[in-house]
């Protein structure tokens, strides 16, 4: 007799949390982002107040949905809290729900993260551009 094991059930339920790895991605395009404008724009005569307002920005930009996510945090239901994060392969391929509908969590993930990489992508192509167009600022 041969004993049969269990196959793994997969549950592809519509879940409505992004997975770790897509704030980790955010944090990494904004950080790229920031020191993309830092080294690349660092010329002039108001460097130091270029770089200062540049820094307040950043920090104004994450700091709005740091407090959110802790009002979120500290006034969730502790039964519906839970650690359990689902490996990224099966997260992307289950539905995503949104307001206006489902879409795949890879859908989901590439609308999520476009806007700041191509805003990243695009400040380090412009600030590049800048530097050997205007290079005695440097």
């Amino acid at each position: 007799m041969t004993a049969h094991l269990p196959v793994p059930v997969r549950h592809n339920r519509p879940n409505d949390e992004l997975h770790p790895l897509i704030y980790q991605s955010i944090v990494g395009l904004t950080i790229w982002l920031l020191l993309s404008v830092w080294v690349l724009f660092s010329r002039g005569a108001y460097v130091g107040l270029t770089l200062s307002v540049i820094t307040l920005f950043f920090l104004i930009l994450v700091a709005i949905p740091v407090l959110i996510w802790l009002t979120w945090r500290r006034h969730i239901d502790p039964n519906q809290q839970h650690n359990y994060s689902a490996p990224f392969s099966e997260w992307s391929s289950s539905s995503f729900v949104t307001w206006t509908g489902g879409v795949s969590g890879r859908e989901a993930a590439v609308q999520i993260l476009l806007p700041i990489a191509a805003v990243a992508i695009g400040m380090t192509i412009f600030g590049l551009a800048f530097l050997y167009a205007v290079p005695h600022l440097a």
